[in-house]
Order: C-alpha cells, then sequence, then structure tokens
C-alpha cells in the first residue's frame, strides 16, 4: 500500500500543475467560458449540480457493469472455444478482427432500428466494446504456455480438458486481467456511446443536453466523471487481479 501511495503521488502532481496551467492560462487569456472554462468554473459547476448529476451517474455506471459482465463472459466463452477448437479459430478468428473494424458509433443507429430504444442495443453496444480484448488477451495467455509444460502434462497421462484447467487457465490468468481492464476502461465509454441512442438519464444524455445548450462547463464536468469512472473500474480489476494472484501463489506454495 505504502509503494502505490509513493508512486501515485506523482501522476497527481502532474495533474495538479496542469490543472494550474490550465486555471492561469484561461484567466491570462480571458477566454470566455462558453469556449473554455476555467477549472475552478467546472469544479463550482460540478459542486452545485450534484444532485442533479447523481442519476445520470448511477444509470451510467449500472450499464457499465452489466455490459461489462456480458462483454466479458462473452469474451472468455469465445476465447476459451477458439482454443480448444483449433479448426473453428481459423475459421472465426478472422471475422472477430473484421468484427472490430466498424465503428460503434456507425453501428449504432443499425441496433436502434433492429431492436428498438430498449436496453438490449445498450447492452449490445457495450458487449461489442468489451469482448474482443478480453478474447484476444485470453488467447495469447493460452498460446503463450510453455510447450515442455504440456508436454510433461501428456505424459502424465492429462485428458485435454485437464490440461486446459490444470495448466493453460491458470497461466493465462495475468493476460485475462490485462484483457479485462481494458474492458473495464471501455465499458464507461461504449455505455456513454450507447446512451446517446435514447436514454432517459446517464452521462452520456447530460453530456448531450450539455453541448446542444453551449454549457461547455458541463461538458468537461461529464469528462472528468467519465475519467473518474474509468480509473475506479480499473482499479477494481487491478485490486481483484492482486487478490487473486496472490491466493493462487499462496495455494501453490
Amino acid at each position: 500500500m505504502g509503494a502505490l501511495v509513493k508512486k501515485g503521488w506523482r501522476p497527481l502532481g502532474v495533474l495538479l500543475l496542469l490543472l494550474c496551467i490550465w486555471e492561469v492560462s484561461v484567466k491570462l487569456a480571458n477566454i470566455p467560458g462558453w469556449l473554455l472554462p476555467a477549472p475552478s468554473s467546472i469544479a463550482k459547476e460540478a459542486a452545485s449540480g450534484i444532485a442533479g448529476l447523481l442519476p445520470h451517474i448511477q444509470s451510467t455506471i449500472w450499464l457499465s457493469v452489466g455490459g461489462f459482465i456480458i462483454g466479458c463472459t462473452v469474451g472468455v466463452l469465445v476465447a476459451v472455444m477458439l482454443h480448444l477448437l483449433p479448426g473453428v479459430q481459423e475459421s472465426v478468428y478472422p471475422l472477430l478482427i473484421l468484427s472490430q473494424n466498424v465503428p460503434i458509433i456507425v453501428l449504432a443507429p443499425l441496433l436502434v432500428i433492429w431492436f428498438g430504444f430498449g436496453l438490449l442495443p445498450k447492452i449490445i453496444v457495450i458487449t461489442l466494446v468489451c469482448f474482443f480484448p478480453v478474447a484476444v488477451a485470453a488467447m495469447d495467455g493460452f498460446r503463450s504456455v510453455p510447450a515442455e509444460m504440456k508436454h510433461y502434462m501428456v505424459m502424465a497421462g492429462a485428458s485435454k480438458i485437464q490440461t486446459f484447467t490444470k495448466l493453460e487457465w491458470p497461466y493465462a490468468l495475468s493476460s485475462v486481467f490485462s484483457g479485462l481492464k481494458i474492458s473495464a476502461t471501455y465499458s464507461v465509454m461504449g455505455a456513454v456511446i450507447s446512451e446517446w441512442l435514447g436514454a432517459k438519464h446517464g452521462i452520456g444524455v447530460y453530456m448531450t443536453l450539455a453541448s446542444s445548450s453551449f454549457r461547455t462547463d458541463r461538458v468537461f464536468v461529464a469528462i472528468f466523471i467519465i475519467m473518474a469512472l474509468s480509473l475506479l473500474f480499473f482499479g477494481v480489476i487491478t485490486l481483484a487481479e492482486n487478490r487473486l494472484i496472490k491466493w493462487r501463489r499462496r495455494k501453490v506454495m
């Protein structure tokens, strides 16, 4: 914990320095607030409107978490299937890569046409954003298992399923968590994009209303909230990774 605190003060110091430069530059250049508000103005707007922000934040959190869980579950299942079925991997993996070349912002209107303005198209957007990093990271983790360890499992008489559960999955766990951390940050972005499809609450809705009324300070409030949520989700996954990896190490020892 002490090491994290020692490492954490440096980026925090850089962030505070950038905010001070931003504040001073806006004041000296006399930039109008609708064009670029000062950090102090953004903080005042966030503090004064916190009661109205809470429903939007809560909606985005629930949407992000739900889509993240579904997307990561799909990603892990796809990675396991492709790993255990090499013939299917050769046929499907190029299609997975091709699916990521379609921008989500372009696909979103089609999802509305096909599934309406309900919850389903929003979950699909977040799932599409989250599943690919997890799937690719997990597959890379499976492939990184040393060949001699696989050979040892075969010599010990282990089946393919036993080799996967006892060797390949534990070995790939660190790679899976790397994908989870990427997806955790992407889930917030996916939730905000999905809220542009016609939600009643959410940071995406708040940002759209602020932008249409030229409330640049509120737009920046939304941006900082998105950043904070992304960092929060990233931190939760990192904490879970540290706990699980330590638990596995203690069990092995």
